[in-house]
C-alpha cells in the first residue's frame, strides 16, 4: 500500500518528461530526414534529450539525532519494500550523510568513504572520482537479511583517540560538553564512515529521485559540501522535528544556519514527527488535536514560519499502516498531507525549472528552422516570379535579368567579405570573453586566495583573503557581462546590415545573463562569512583546519559553477552565430540557383517552362516542410505546457 498522491504525481512527472523527450527526438529525426540539420543543431538537440534522461529530483531530509528522519524516508518512499530499508531502531541510525539513489551501471550496494579521509582537505566530490578510496558492500535485493545486514554498515561507529577525533573535526577540546563523550579508556566514539552512497533498485530511484539523509548539526557543521552544495541545491528540504523533544537549541541552529537562511522558504518544509507519542486513550480526540495544534504553533513561532508549513506526522505508524494496509491508521498518521506538500514543492517546482530551460533552448532552435525554411520558400517564390515574368520576353530582357542577378550575386559576395571580417572580430571577442571567465584564470585566483590564507593565521587576514577573492571574481563576471553585451551589439548590427542590404531574416539573439552565476557567488560568500567571520582573532589549530577544509570545498564549488558557466557561454556563442551562418549559406545558394536558371533559359528558351515546373515542385516541397515543422512545434509546445497529470493521461500523439 502506498499513499496515492506522491506515487501518482511522481509517475506523472516521469511520463511528462518522457513525452517531452519523445517530441524532441521526433523533431531531431525529422530534421535529419529532411536534410535541414547541421552538426551544431544536432548536438544541441542531443544534449537536450540527454539532459532530460539524466534529470534528477533531489530531496534532502535534515534533522538532529533521534527525530525519526530515517523512518520518515522509509515511510514516504520505501514502504512498498515491506521492510525498513534505512535503519531506524533505537541505537541504530544513520551516522553519516547518506545518498540514496540508483545507477543501473552499478550493482545494488553501499559505497562507504572511510572517516579517515577527513584528515585530508579533499572534498567528497573529489573522492567520488576514485573508486579505490571507497569500501563497497554488495547486497542481494531479493534477500531481506542481506539488505538489512548491508544497511547496518551505515550505522557503524568506531572508537579512536581524542587526537584523531580532533584531527577529523569531530571533537572540539574547547567545548566542555565534548568531554562527556570520552570513554573510560580515553577514546571517543565517532562514525566509521564519512559518507555513504546506497545504490538500490527502487521505482522512485530508478526514475531519478535522489534522497539525502543528513544526520544532525555535527555532520552539517563539519562537512562543508552539505552547507555549500547539497542543501542549497536540493529541490526540496524536509526538516524533521520530534514532538517528544519540541524545538531544541540545536534544532534552531540547524534551521537558521543551514536551511531557512538558504532557501527563503521555497521548497523548505517542516515535519513534526512522533505525534503518536501524544495519542492517549485517556484523552478525547479533540484534546489530542488541540495538543498537536499547540505544538505546531509553538514550533512555527520558534522557527519563524507559518503554521501551515509544519506537518505533524507519525512516520512509524504511517510505515506500519502502509505495510499492513491499514487505512484508518494511515489517516491518523497524517502522512498523506506531508506527502502531498512534498510532491507539490518537489515535483511542480522541478517541472517548472525543466520546462523553462527546455523551452528557452528549443524556442531558439525551432525559430532558426522556421527562418531557414521561410527564407528558402521566399527565394523560390522570387525565382518563380522572375521566370514567369520572362515568358514571352526576348533575349535582351533575359540578358538584362541575368545581369541584374549577377550584380546581386557580386554585391552579396562583397558582403560575404564583411561577414568573414565579422567572424574574425567575433572570434577575437570570444577569446577576450574567455580570458575573463576561463578555468585557468579561476585556478590562479583560487591559488592566490589559498596562499593568502596559509600566510595568515588570523581571522582578519583570512577574511581579507576571502573577501578579495570574491571581489575579484565578481569584477571578472561584471567585465564578462559587459563583453557579452558588446558581442550582442555587434551581432545585432550585422543582422540589421544583412537584412537591409540582402534581405536576410532578422533573428532575435538569445539573451545571456550573468545574474545567476553572480548570485551563486554571492550566496557562497555569505555562507562563508556566516560560518567563519565570528571566530576569535587568533584561530586554534582545529578551527584553522576546519577553515581550510571549508575553503577547499568552497573553491571546488566555485570551480563547478565556472565549468557550468563556460559550457553555457560556449553554447550561447554558437547559438548566436549559427543562425547567421545558416541564412548566409541559404541566401548564397538561392542566388546561385537563380543565376543558373536564367543562364539555362538564355541558352535554350524551351527550358523556361520546365524550370518553372521544377520551382513549383520545390515550392510545394518547402510548404510541406513548413507545415510539418509547425505541427512538430505545436506538439512540442503542448508537451512543454502540459501539467504533469496525476491520472496518467498521456498527451495525444
Amino acid at each position: 500500500m502506498s499513499t496515492a498522491s506522491l506515487v501518482s504525481d511522481f509517475e506523472a512527472y516521469s511520463q511528462w518528461r518522457s513525452e517531452l523527450s519523445r517530441r524532441i527526438s521526433e523533431y531531431r529525426q525529422w530534421l535529419g530526414r529532411e536534410d535541414l540539420t547541421d552538426s551544431q543543431r544536432d548536438l544541441r538537440l542531443q544534449q537536450l534529450i540527454d539532459r532530460l534522461a539524466e534529470d534528477k529530483l533531489h530531496v534532502a531530509f535534515v534533522a538532529e539525532f533521534s527525530r525519526g528522519k530515517s523512518e520518515l524516508i522509509n515511510a514516504i518512499f520505501l514502504s512498498d519494500l515491506k521492510q525498513r530499508l534505512l535503519p531506524s531502531t533505537a541505537g541504530r541510525t544513520t551516522m553519516c550523510p547518506t545518498e540514496l539513489l540508483y545507477d543501473p551501471a552499478k550493482p545494488a550496494m553501499i559505497e562507504l568513504l572511510p572517516i579517515e579521509t577527513r584528515a585530508s582537505n579533499a572534498t567528497i566530490s573529489e573522492y567520488k572520482g576514485y573508486a579505490e578510496e571507497w569500501v563497497r558492500v554488495e547486497m542481494d535485493t531479493s534477500s531481506p537479511d542481506s539488505v538489512a545486514k548491508a544497511m547496518q554498515e551505515v550505522c557503524r561507529v568506531k572508537t579512536v583517540p581524542v587526537e584523531d577525533a580532533t584531527r577529523y573535526g569531530l571533537y572540539n577540546p574547547d567545548d566542555p560538553e565534548s568531554s562527556l563523550g570520552i570513554n573510560d579508556n580515553g577514546g571517543i566514539s565517532i562514525p566509521a564512515w564519512r559518507h555513504a552512497i546506497i545504490n538500490f533498485p527502487h521505482p522512485f530511484l530508478e526514475k531519478g529521485l535522489v534522497v539525502y539523509d543528513t544526520p544532525g548539526l555535527n555532520a552539517i557543521g563539519v562537512e562543508p559540501e552539505l552547507t555549500f552544495n547539497l542543501l542549497p541545491n536540493a529541490h526540496a528540504v524536509l526538516f524533521v522535528l520530534s514532538a517528544d523533544t519540541g524545538v531544541t537549541k540545536s534544532d534552531i541552529d540547524v534551521w537558521r544556519s543551514h536551511i531557512y537562511s538558504r532557501g527563503k522558504n521555497r521548497g523548505r518544509l517542516v515535519a513534526l514527527n512522533k505525534i503518536d507519542g501524544l495519542w492517549d486513550d485517556l484523552k478525547t480526540e479533540a484534546q489530542i488535536e488541540n495538543e498537536i495544534d499547540g505544538q505546531v504553533h509553538s514550533c512555527a513561532e520558534l522557527l519563524g514560519v507559518r503554521p501551515e508549513q509544519i506537518f505533524p506526522v507519525s512516520a512509524q505508524k504511517g510505515l506500519l499502516a502502509k505495510i499492513n494496509g491499514d487505512d484508518a491508521l494511515l489517516r491518523r498518521s497524517r502522512l498523506a498531507a506531508l506527502e502531498q506538500a512534498l510532491s507539490d514543492e518537489l515535483i511542480s517546482s522541478k517541472q517548472a525549472i525543466v520546462r523553462d530551460q527546455t523551452e528557452a533552448e528549443l524556442g531558439d532552435l525551432l525559430e532558426n528552422s522556421k527562418a531557414l525554411l521561410e527564407a528558402r520558400r521566399r527565394g523560390v517564390e522570387e525565382q518563380l516570379q522572375e521566370l514567369r515574368g520572362l515568358q514571352g520576353k526576348n533575349q535582351d530582357v533575359v540578358e538584362h535579368i541575368m545581369a541584374k542577378i549577377g550584380a546581386d550575386k557580386e554585391s552579396f559576395e562583397r558582403g560575404l567579405q564583411q561577414f568573414q571580417a565579422l567572424r574574425s572580430i567575433y572570434s577575437q571577442q570570444s577569446i577576450k570573453l574567455f580570458a575573463l571567465i576561463g578555468m585557468d584564470v579561476l585556478r590562479n585566483e583560487v591559488r592566490a586566495a589559498r596562499e593568502a590564507m596559509v600566510s595568515s593565521r588570523f581571522t582578519k587576514g583570512i577574511s581579507q583573503a576571502m573577501s578579495g577573492f570574491f571581489k575579484r571574481i565578481d569584477a571578472q563576471l561584471e567585465d564578462a557581462e559587459a563583453q557579452i553585451e558588446e558581442i550582442n551589439r555587434m551581432m545585432e548590427a550585422m543582422y540589421h546590415k544583412l537584412n537591409k542590404e540582402h534581405g536576410i531574416n532578422l533573428v532575435t539573439i538569445p539573451p545571456f545573463s550573468m545574474l545567476r552565476y553572480r548570485k551563486e557567488m554571492q550566496r557562497l560568500e555569505e555562507s562563508y562569512d556566516q560560518h567563519f567571520n565570528n571566530f576569535y582573532t587568533f584561530l586554534t589549530t582545529e578551527q584553522y583546519t576546519l577553515t581550510t577544509r571549508f575553503f577547499e570545498t568552497l573553491a571546488s564549488r566555485v570551480v563547478q559553477v565556472y565549468e557550468i558557466l563556460n559550457k553555457d557561454v560556449e553554447s550561447w556563442l554558437k547559438a548566436v552565430m549559427s543562425p547567421m551562418e545558416g541564412q548566409v549559406r541559404e541566401h548564397q545558394m538561392q542566388l546561385r540557383r537563380r543565376l543558373e536558371s536564367v543562364k539555362r533559359i538564355h541558352k535554350a528558351a524551351d527550358t523556361l517552362q520546365d524550370r518553372i515546373g521544377e520551382l513549383e515542385q520545390m515550392h510545394a516541397e518547402v510548404s510541406r516542410q513548413i507545415g510539418e515543422l509547425n505541427r512538430l512545434a505545436s506538439a512540442i509546445h503542448a508537451a512543454l505546457t502540459a501539467e504533469a497529470d496525476p491520472l496518467g493521461e498521456r498527451i495525444a500523439a
